[in-house]
């Protein structure tokens, strides 16, 4: 990866410069560019090859040249990380390190340092509906457990996505883009200043009636073998549109910034809510999410303070209410003729406030301490629905949908307060050693309290080698959903559940034999405990609880590098693998991949052309225990890009295609004869697009 250049160089100038490291960093930003750096490890400016942490850094210019739409599209490509997909509105899993869930509440997404977690199922939501790269400036990822520094979620990963600011787009740009399956985009961009104040702006809107991958079997075709019905909409096309608003807003004044950033999505029902194609169901989400930040403002030469206040909405609600299986499904008690609708709608606010001191008046020692609070609350439920439930668990028909809030919700409305602290000291030993000490303690209202360590210890061996240590502890916060949901047979929600809990040990080894190749190897272990599942109810029939049951470990390797045979040539690659295994079956904990390649070519062919392939295969995503269906199918799949920057007119052209050899991918489906044959990814897609830049 080009990032891996950056650390090697880096590594270079910081052995003979170590002396000054504080203001050297800064210099060093400035050469080799901002890549050279990320804060998401410490919490402060790093470069990377000192950073305490398994970290990636992609630029705007790496987006660039992947030819990379969605954010999805680009994280797929850092080492250990593998990007699958849900059911219902076929919501993005970010899997880390054989990590596996079908809500994936255990990588934490942050925007400018703001997490993006929602309340019900502890991700991103069930309708994130992607996230376009038109204004992000760069994307910083740390594998490494991150509890330490960001509290609850940061588990099994980190995401933290930076927006541009002023000087990042500086001037307007404006851009369309048509593509396959109807799909339509328009964005503008504009960065520069009013008055004092640095402005940056943004505004998207997107539109696609979605590739429609046909579903073979769902989970009412096997409802129609076991009740002799014929209701079923599959052999069918899944309903992926997708109609999405996106606007950002930036302003900063000296050490002052203030954002607001709107995220709108309608998306289709895709493989349905309950894997039964739902032709008609439409998720409708709203996200608005505000901060001001006063950032590293220095009380005296050796003192520093920052702090961040931040406010997130969002709502779920569905203009048609989801057809959880089609008309005509016939339980024990009784017929839907119209088929069996659902609508459980959530509205929640966060407030969140966070403060720090740095100070670095102890010779070889920078010192950070920071608080914190939260106020969390889903303040408002609704559920709109044509059945209740039998004492057995099985729906029962009623006339029509009505509102059953009042009566037997899904939930009743909850809130959360957390107050935390935390302490972290970097510790310059030597010129060649650097450790980094951290503990954080989190209360929260509602399961207590609790506590999380990290070291690292980093060793520049050599002017072109690096060595780190790593060890650390995370949490996973049990979400609203497994706490407190109700009159729902099918998974209750149980107060009394912990958080889980997850330790880790890694190596890395960060090497550049010459300026044109990089290597990067790290090596890892871990052991996750009380581990948030559904289990059976003792009663018989009567559909699952949620309890902390279970261990699963981990171990495996990431390596990768890049090498430019040529100026005009980068080539990055990368191959990941990982055995993870539940420790209660003892089998493989099942459904992420064992083996993850990656190869990138980006060839200048001239100042005014640029050519993008990558290839990106997933292999050995093996069935957990329970499940009996063969391994999910490996593939192979191939993405081309051509961009063209006319000279001396403002215009840029780009081309591309994704899974240009329609390989057939797929991604598993969680419960065995629901929908067996697995979960299609989009076939064949083309676009292109143009800018201007005025």
């Amino acid at each position: 990866m080009q990032g891996l250049r950056c650390i090697a160089v880096v590594g270079l100038a910081w052995r003979a410069v170590a002396a000054a490291q504080g203001s050297e960093e800064q210099e060093l930003a400035e050469v080799y560019g901002d890549q050279a750096t990320l804060s998401i490890a410490s919490g402060t400016a790093q470069t990377l090859l000192r950073a305490p942490a398994v970290a990636t850094v992609i630029t705007a210019q790496d987006i660039l040249a992947m030819g990379a739409h969605d954010l999805d599209e680009v994280l797929e490509r850092v080492p250990g990380l593998h990007v699958g997909r849900s059911s219902g509105s076929y919501p993005t899993l970010y899997l880390v390190r054989g990590i596996y869930s079908a809500y994936n509440p255990q990588t934490l997404v942050l925007q400018n340092g703001v997490p993006m977690t929602t309340l019900f199922v502890g991700n991103r939501g069930n309708g994130w509906g992607g996230l376009p790269v038109q204004h992000i400036a760069r994307i910083e990822v740390m594998l490494s457990p991150g509890s330490a520094l960001y509290g609850a979620d940061a588990y099994a990963g980190v995401v933290n996505i930076i927006t541009k600011n002023a000087q990042d787009i500086a001037g307007t740009e404006a851009g369309l883009r048509l593509g396959s399956f109807g799909s339509r985009e328009a964005w503008v961009q504009h960065g520069g200043s009013w008055g004092p104040v640095q402005l940056a702006a943004f505004l998207r809107r997107y539109s696609s009636d979605g590739p429609g991958s046909r579903i073979e079997s769902d989970a009412q075709s096997f409802n129609d073998r076991t009740f002799g019905t014929a209701a079923s909409l599959a052999p069918g096309r899944m309903n992926q549109a997708n109609e999405s608003v996106d606007a950002n807003l930036d302003l900063a004044l000296a050490s002052w910034r203030l954002r607001f950033n709107y995220k709108q999505r309608e998306l289709g029902a895709a493989a349905g809510v309950s894997q039964a194609l739902d032709p008609t169901g439409l998720y409708r989400t709203a996200r608005l999410v505000s901060d001001l930040s006063w950032s590293e403002a220095q009380l005296a030469p050796e003192l520093g303070a920052g702090f961040t206040l931040s406010a997130m909405h969002y709502a779920v609600t569905f203009p048609r209410p989801l057809q959880i299986y089609p008309a005509g499904v016939r339980f024990p008690t009784g017929v839907f003729p119209n088929g069996m609708f659902g609508a459980p709608e959530t509205w929640e606010r966060q407030w969140r406030w966070h403060g720090h001191l740095s100070y670095t008046g102890l010779k070889g020692h920078q010192l950070r301490i920071g608080l914190g609070l939260e106020d969390l609350d889903l303040y408002r439920t609704r559920e709109l629905k044509n059945f209740g439930f039998a004492p057995n668990g099985l729906p029962v028909p009623e006339p029509e949908i009505t509102d059953h809030t009042g009566t037997d919700p899904f939930m009743r409305p909850q809130r959360r307060r957390v107050a935390y602290a935390y302490v972290q000291d970097d510790w310059q030993i030597s010129p060649d050693w650097a450790l980094t000490l951290g503990l954080r303690a989190d209360r929260f209202s509602d399961f207590g309290s609790t506590v999380n360590p990290r070291v690292a210890l980093v060793w520049e061996a050599a002017y072109n080698l690096s060595l780190k240590f790593l060890h650390g502890r995370a949490f996973r916060a049990p979400t609203f959903n497994e706490q407190y949901s109700i009159n729902n047979p099918v998974s209750r929600g149980n107060p009394d559940i912990r958080p889980e809990t997850q330790r880790t040990t890694e190596a890395v080894l960060i090497w550049q034999p010459n300026r044109a190749a990089q290597l990067a190897l790290s090596v890892f272990g871990y052991k996750m405990d009380d581990i948030i599942r559904a289990t059976p109810n003792a009663l018989a029939g009567t559909g699952t609880t949620y309890n902390n049951t279970g261990d699963q470990r981990g171990k495996g390797f990431e390596l990768s590098g890049s090498w430019e045979p040529v100026n005009a040539l980068r080539l990055q690659a990368s191959y990941s693998y990982q055995r993870s295994r539940d420790e209660a079956t003892g089998v493989d904990a099942g459904y992420a991949p064992h083996h993850h390649g990656y190869l990138l070519a980006d060839w200048r062919l001239s100042s005014a052309w640029r050519l993008g392939a990558q290839v990106n295969h997933v292999a050995g995503r093996a069935r957990p225990a329970g499940d009996a269906r063969p391994p999910v199918a490996d593939y192979t799949a191939l993405d081309l890009s051509l961009r063209l920057a006319l000279p001396g007119t403002g215009w840029t052209l780009a081309a591309q295609v994704h899974n240009a050899l329609d390989t057939d991918i797929r991604e598993p489906s969680l419960a065995p004869g629901r929908i067996p044959n697995d979960l299609p990814m989009a076939p064949r897609t083309f676009s292109v697009e143009a800018s201007y830049r005025f």
